[in-house]
């Protein structure tokens, strides 16, 4: 369910919170939709059970989920689809995919190199 990247700079609360803001701004999460219950999810990522708390306490901030004692913790109701973490996700998968090229052997102008192969091919001529 959750991918995460435990060599990434990122932290993994921030992570599991970008990751599940997004499903639930992309629908892929419903309203009222029940989340794992946090040791569940803890045990599953093999993570510490407060890395997850951490990220469902800030998603519950942000109103993106809320909690029931003794229930657990489920989807809020949310009206709009935000792109803003749905790029912040593109972002930090970029990122990862960068640091594993770099780990991997290629430099620098390699990767610029192929980014802007992409960037040409679907049309961003500008870039040259």
């Amino acid at each position: 369910m959750f991918d995460l990247d435990f060599q990434s700079r990122i932290p993994i609360f921030e992570q599991l919170y970008t990751k599940i803001k997004v499903m639930i701004e992309s629908q892929l999460l419903l309203p009222d939709e029940q989340l794992p219950a946090v040791r569940v999810l803890a045990a599953q990522l093999l993570v510490n059970p407060n890395t997850v708390q951490k990220a469902y306490r800030s998603l519950e901030e942000q109103g993106y989920i809320y909690s029931l004692p003794g229930k657990g913790s489920f989807v809020s109701k949310r009206s709009h689809i935000g792109s803003e973490s749905q790029l912040q996700l593109l972002e930090i998968t970029l990122v990862k995919t960068i640091e594993k090229m770099l780990i991997l052997g290629k430099n620098m102008e390699d990767i610029n190199d192929i980014v802007l192969t992409i960037l040409r091919k679907n049309g961003s001529n500008h870039y040259d």
